[in-house]
């Protein structure tokens, strides 16, 4: 992949807003291995708290929680986030 595709991932996840969510696969259709990739190798100051998989489940765990639960999002009582709720499914 080419740096401007990391950097169109890089800015959807930044502008998603406070309380909601994407999941790695609204950011790169097709291809969600490429947003974990991305923010693996990035030093960018992205929100990475706000994306989490495709059934809501977290990948950074505990500290992740924590985030999303300081910034109003909402969980189910399974413990992955609502995606009912928080998710953004398309460019914003």
């Amino acid at each position: 992949m080419t740096q401007a595709s990391h950097q169109a991932i890089l800015d959807r996840i930044a502008a998603i807003p406070e309380g909601f969510v994407r999941t790695y696969g609204d950011l790169s259709p097709g291809a969600p291995r490429l947003t974990g990739t991305v923010l693996r190798i990035t030093d960018a100051d992205v929100p990475w708290w706000r994306v989490v998989r495709a059934d809501g489940s977290l990948a950074k765990g505990d500290r992740q929680r924590q985030r999303l639960f300081d910034e109003g999002v909402p969980f189910t009582r399974g413990g992955k986030v609502d995606l009912r709720i928080a998710r953004i499914p398309h460019d914003v």
